[in-house]
């Protein structure tokens, strides 16, 4: 029994780890969508922020300059993406697919270019990381039953951005459904002509939402690469910018649900690791390349089975021409 629940925590702390990355990907998708822009390119964001804060940290030695460089390259990247989608009124889906090929091409072209390490950057370690944090007592408190177990392997042990991501959460969700910039960037994902017509700009809210999706973004690619990497690989997110986009689809672009859809994923995604060379009993040894593909199944079948049933905001997708 003591086995187990050691294991259950040990699975219940990779869980959030694995989640991280989604739960910021997801949130910046939804702050998109919310306002009406569909951001598919949340891909090529990450794996651009993975790059530029992997590069950055391993030239300054410093994980924090790393953080920005891969915010600022996230931004840069939504801006494009919100210029073609809300000033030149272009194609959304195009537009967030020509970021995420450009981006999977470019930044392993850049490693290799720089580097010489075959499309990778040097491995990161000491202060070019954000690692672990360990909390007050944790150690001493580990051998206390129950409760001490919980706090040292769960609760403890994170690095600094996932317990950022924790009050993240709560943050967007009070500036969607408390503030009034909230309600005006909710407003112009289902009625932008409303919006318009009480003589605020809709471009501008569109602008400010896919600036905040650019930074949870960045922040996301960020921790793959300084956090739970040490250092950028090629396409090292591996299609977590569509799973949180599915994440963000099954949480119906609501924070919480959203977060929960991100925590399930990132729960398969785990099991999928403590599985592999795992005999299970009538089953035997599960093949790695079937407990690798577990969480784009889920994905799938989630999408075959609830997507139709989903509402988006109304506007979403559809660029706004102010009428003359």
């Amino acid at each position: 029994m003591i086995d187990l629940y050691a294991d259950t925590l040990l699975l219940v702390a990779s869980t959030i780890r694995t989640a991280t990355p989604l739960v910021l990907a997801g949130l910046a998708g939804l702050c998109a969508e919310r306002a009406g822009v569909v951001d598919i390119g949340l891909e090529g964001k990450m794996l651009g922020a993975a790059f530029a804060a992997a590069t950055a940290a391993a030239v300054t030695g410093s994980a924090w300059v790393g953080l920005g460089a891969g915010l600022a390259t996230s931004l840069v990247l939504a801006l494009l993406h919100a210029y073609v989608s809300i000033t030149q009124r272009g194609n959304q889906i195009v537009s967030g697919m020509a970021i995420n090929i450009v981006i999977a091409g470019l930044a392993p072209t850049l490693a290799g270019a720089w580097f010489h390490q075959g499309g990778q950057t040097p491995l990161l370690s000491g202060g070019a990381r954000f690692t672990e944090i360990n909390l007050p007592f944790a150690e001493s408190l580990a051998s206390v039953p129950v409760i001490g177990p919980l706090y040292s392997e769960v609760i403890s042990g994170h690095n600094i951005i996932t317990y950022m991501t924790v009050a993240i959460v709560p943050l967007v969700a009070w500036m969607l459904y408390r503030t009034r910039f909230g309600l005006r960037l909710r407003a112009v994902g289902e009625n932008p002509e409303a919006v318009d017509t009480a003589g605020i700009s809709v471009a501008k809210l569109r602008y400010q939402a896919m600036a905040i999706a650019g930074l949870l973004c960045g922040l996301s690619g960020v921790v793959l690469s300084t956090g739970l990497g040490a250092g950028f690989i090629r396409d090292m997110s591996a299609g977590k910018g569509y799973l949180a986009l599915a994440a963000m689809i099954f949480g119906r672009w609501k924070p919480v649900p959203t977060l929960l859809a991100c925590l399930l994923f990132g729960f398969v995604d785990a099991l999928q690791g403590r599985l592999q060379g795992v005999a299970l009993p009538l089953i035997g040894e599960i093949p790695v390349q079937f407990t690798i593909m577990l969480p784009y199944v889920l994905t799938v079948l989630i999408l075959a089975g609830f997507a139709g049933r989903m509402v988006a905001p109304k506007a979403s997708g559809i660029p706004y021409e102010k009428d003359h």
